[in-house]
């Protein structure tokens, strides 16, 4: 049997990241819509398809984030997607949250859900060949928030759902997400993740959650999505390491989220984490900076299969070497 351990290091595998296709039935009914696609379950299918089975993905991508409804589809030669993905040399991996609700006591903030029945659901998810889960906790920056307490439920959260994942024998990547939105700079920013991340830190040790098999997906700390000045990739890249510096040696490496960046922004700083030296892999998960041109792109046009895949593929490609960037820098 793989530990988690053995996973996650596949996971972070040299010169790879992980692509998010996770969107919720809703989320992506709607972007199929804007896009022209009528939002039906086979759509929303092929789709997923599409970009699971673009040509020489796993030359740059280890691993696919689904949700429950694409995990439980087929490719259109009837294999299961968790099989197809395996067969092409991608691990197979579920979002196991349930969105982030209105937080009792907390106005204005969230608590996401989705911890009633996850031991049972993770065994199904296991079964079903799932390698790893995703879980996602939600911060905005504003005059009093996060507040206190909204950290602290969903450090907890976090944690006991990568308890959950680890017993059941699959990765948990841990996702605290400080959102863009806000006027603030990247010092806030930087502040913010950093008091999370503790917060974090400090529940998975109470519930001895082992971080050689967990996989991090923060955001990289920029400023609010209305501040005046853009900061540079080096900025970003100097603050973000700053903060990533507070967690342990054996942690099994860092995946980013792109939290609504421009795709090549979202690329460019990455690329500049990649001067910075840390003793676990700076690497990717991005969602939408990858799957959006993709879906622009086919529109759900069945001759447009291999121009949506050439989408994707391009912007991977970019992602993937800016990560082998730091292999090569590392190996010289």
């Amino acid at each position: 049997m793989t530990s988690c351990p053995e996973i996650a290091a596949t996971m972070m595998a040299p010169g790879k990241g992980i692509l998010a296709a996770d969107e919720s039935v809703a989320t992506m009914s709607k972007r199929l819509q804007e896009n022209g696609v009528e939002p039906t379950a086979e759509n929303r299918r092929i789709y997923r398809e599409l970009l699971a089975s673009a040509p020489g993905l796993s030359d740059s991508v280890s691993g696919i984030i689904f949700c429950d409804e694409t995990l439980r589809q087929t490719f259109g030669d009837g294999t299961p997607f968790p099989l197809a993905v395996s067969a092409l040399g991608i691990l197979p991996g579920i979002k196991v949250d349930t969105g982030a609700k209105p937080c009792p006591g907390l106005d204005g903030e969230t608590i996401t859900e989705g911890l009633d029945g996850l031991p049972q659901r993770l065994a199904e998810y296991a079964a079903m060949g799932a390698a790893f889960a995703k879980w996602r906790a939600v911060f905005v920056i504003g005059e009093h928030t996060p507040s206190r307490g909204a950290i602290r439920a969903n450090a907890n959260a976090l944690a006991r759902y990568a308890a959950a994942c680890q017993q059941a024998g699959i990765v948990p990547i841990v996702e605290p997400e400080v959102l863009m939105d806000g006027a603030h700079n990247r010092g806030v920013c930087r502040d913010v993740t950093n008091e999370i991340h503790a917060a974090v830190r400090a529940e998975l040790a109470l519930l001895n959650v082992d971080l050689a098999g967990i996989v991090l997906k923060p955001n990289m700390v920029v400023e609010g999505d209305r501040y005046i000045r853009p900061s540079t990739p080096e900025e970003v890249a100097e603050l973000t390491v700053a903060v990533l510096r507070t967690w342990p040696d054996h942690l099994a490496g860092v995946a980013f989220l792109s939290g609504g960046q421009e795709p090549e922004r979202a690329t460019a700083n990455l690329e500049a984490m990649q001067a910075h030296q840390t003793p676990w892999p700076l690497t990717f998960s991005f969602g939408r900076a990858l799957v959006s041109p993709a879906l622009s792109a086919w529109h759900g046009d069945p001759d447009l299969i291999g121009a949506g895949q050439e989408a994707l593929l391009r912007h991977v490609r970019a992602n993937g070497a800016a990560v082998r960037m730091r292999v090569a820098v590392q190996v010289n």
